[in-house]
Parts: C-alpha cells; structure tokens; sequence
C-alpha cells in the first residue's frame, strides 16, 4: 500500500545474478526476506516465494486487519453504542454487553487472526510440519 511498488521480479533477477557470481549449481543461492509484503497480491506473494522468500512482513496487513474488526464492531453495533441505556430494542435497555471494550477488542482480534490464517495460506504455511 502506499507508495511502494513491490517488484519480486527483482528477486528471481537477484537468483540469477547471485548464482552465476558464485558459478553454482543452486538455482536459490539466496533466501530473502520480503519486507513490505503486506498490500502485496496473493500473485506477487507467490511468485516471490518462487524466488527464494522465506519469510514476510505483514505488519501493516495484520494492524489494518485488527482496525477493521474493531471498525465493523462499531458500525454493526452504533445504535447500541450511544449511551449506557437506550438502544432500538428499547430505551430503558442498557447497553453494557455492547460498549464493553472487551467485546469490540475480540472483534479486533478475530479479524487479524483470520489474516494470519490467510497468511499462512499464501505463504504455503499450513500442514507443513505435519
């Protein structure tokens, strides 16, 4: 995201040149680390593993993820969430399930679990121990 423009083909070049400055028979003399990899497409990510990337920064992936659980907590639940008492099930209805930050902070948890659970898939992290 941003201003950068991630260009994996960069890695496979690096492979090349490492490898023929070497003269060795490894087509991957080289692990990498993809920093910056969040915002990166599933195409990109894959295409950068295939040039020797063994790990990836998804920092920003995994903060805007956590943001956006916490986001749609707060949209889902607005009328619900403007005061201690009163909502549209009722004005004497109090809210306390609702405002309880314990609740927006799991929704905020759950979405950047379910981006690393997809981070994992496009990094061909799972079942790889097994």
């Amino acid at each position: 995201p941003g201003n950068v423009d991630l260009q994996p083909v960069i890695l496979h070049n690096s492979q090349a040149y490492i490898q023929e400055k070497l003269g060795c028979d490894e087509k991957k003399p080289m692990k990498f680390v993809f920093h910056g990899g969040s915002g990166s497409s599933t195409e990109d990510i894959k295409y950068a593993i295939e040039a020797g990337v063994i790990k990836m920064n998804i920092d920003t992936d995994t903060q805007w993820a956590f943001w956006d659980g916490v986001r749609g907590y707060e949209a889902k639940y607005h009328d619900y969430l403007q005061g201690q008492i009163g909502n549209p099930e009722g004005d004497d209805k109090p809210n306390k399930k609702y405002y309880d930050p314990r609740m927006s902070l799991r929704a905020g948890e759950e979405a950047m679990a379910a981006r690393l659970v997809k981070a994992a898939e496009d990094l061909n992290c799972v079942d790889v121990l097994n």
